[in-house]
Order: C-alpha cells, then sequence, then structure tokens
C-alpha cells in the first residue's frame, strides 16, 4: 500500500528529474550553440584571410616606380572608348551621356569572388562622391544566352538578383563581354577603368585593390588631373 508519504517522495523525484531532464537539455544547447558559434567565427576568418589574400599587393618603395610602369593601363591618358549597353531594364545606357561627370567604368561578375568583397566599398564611394559629380557604371560580363529568349531572361534575372542581393544603387549594364576588347581585353576581375569629366581614362585598376587606392583614384577622376 502506498502512502501519502511515498507518493510524495515519488512526485518528488519525478519533479527532480524533470528538472535535471532540462538542464541537460539547456546543458546540450548551449553547448551546440558554442560550437556552432565557434565553427562561423573560424569559417568567418578563413574567409576574410582569403579575400585579404586576393588584393592585389602593395609594391616596395624601391620598386614602386618600375611596378606603376609595368601595371599602367595603356589606355590612361586616352578617351575612354564609347559604349552603349543595356541597363536591367532593358534601357539603352551611353558612356557619352555621363560627359561632365567623373564615372568609374567597374567590369564585374554575379560568380566573382573579389567582386563581392569590392562592391560594398562602391556603394560607400558613390555615396560619398556622388554630390561631386561622380558615377558607377557596373558592367556584368556574365555570359548571356542570346540564341535562346528565354535563357537570355533568366540570364538577366540572375544579374537582377544579383544586384538587389548586394544593394547596389548604381547602374548595372549587361552583356560587357561586346565592349571588352575596346578596354584592352578583360582578364581579371574585377577591372574598373577611372574616367575624368572630359572622358579621358585617369586610372585604370586589375584585380581587388583596397578601398583606398580606389578612393584615390576616384579623387584623381574628379579633379580632371591627366595620368
Amino acid at each position: 500500500m502506498v502512502t501519502g508519504t511515498s507518493r510524495k517522495i515519488v512526485v518528488t523525484m519525478k519533479r527532480n528529474h524533470a528538472v535535471l531532464l532540462v538542464l541537460v537539455v539547456a546543458l546540450v544547447l548551449m553547448v551546440w550553440a558554442g560550437i556552432t558559434n565557434y565553427r562561423h567565427r573560424k569559417a568567418e576568418e578563413a574567409r576574410m584571410h582569403e579575400m585579404q589574400a586576393m588584393l592585389v599587393p602593395a609594391a616596395p618603395a624601391s620598386n614602386a616606380q618600375a611596378t606603376d610602369e609595368d601595371e599602367r593601363s595603356p589606355l590612361e591618358g586616352k578617351p575612354a572608348p564609347a559604349f552603349v549597353l543595356e541597363d536591367l531594364n532593358g534601357k539603352k545606357v551611353s558612356l557619352a551621356s555621363y560627359k561632365g561627370k567623373a564615372v568609374m567604368v567597374n567590369f564585374m561578375a554575379t560568380w566573382c569572388a573579389p567582386c563581392k568583397v569590392e562592391t560594398p566599398w562602391l556603394i560607400q564611394l558613390r555615396q560619398q562622391y556622388a554630390p561631386q559629380g561622380f558615377e558607377i557604371l557596373g558592367i556584368s560580363t556574365d555570359d548571356l544566352d542570346k540564341d535562346d529568349k528565354k535563357k537570355n531572361a533568366e540570364d538577366k534575372a540572375e544579374i537582377a538578383k544579383y544586384a538587389v542581393n548586394m544593394h547596389i544603387d548604381y547602374p548595372v549594364l549587361i552583356d560587357g563581354d561586346s565592349i571588352s576588347k575596346q578596354y584592352g581585353g578583360v582578364d581579371a576581375l574585377p577591372t574598373s577603368f577611372f574616367v575624368d569629366r572630359t572622358g579621358k581614362i585617369v586610372a585604370a585598376t586589375v584585380g581587388l585593390h583596397d578601398r583606398d587606392e580606389l578612393e584615390a583614384d576616384i579623387k584623381k577622376a574628379l579633379a580632371g588631373q591627366g595620368a
């Protein structure tokens, strides 16, 4: 026969087991959260190291002048090649329509990892210097299937989705490969040309460069100084 005291003991034991179970579950969740956070931080650190490795290294001071000469684009100091491309809404946009402004012609692609690092800098720099007459033209070099209307529309939609996800607020033009030859052949991404208010290229960068260098080239384009 179970007495009242026995019942109380059984209830107390069950309650203690329930509390212990809750504590064990909570402890497991805390450990799991800690492991997940640790893995996330490690993955983020690895990603940052990878992106830093993509940066074009600065040349030693003793070799800076020689390196500048080697890396200087043959287009610097010359008028930027004219082009007309469609934007993501199908509107034709010409470089000539931006005469009087400083323009960064930025060749990029949705699959380009260094471009994803650079884009937030470009957004900030555009917002900072737009009041002075600066604009960026993102030139997508993503492949377009021009022979298949449906696939072509899907390709354009992917570029548009990328622009939205990256919060790009400057014009993005498509079919950049059609003009890459005019710009000396775009062999690496991102590749950018900085055009001054008169339409002349005053600087160019190939690969991922740091934000300060991009800003310096933007200022050069705004000042209208020759290369």
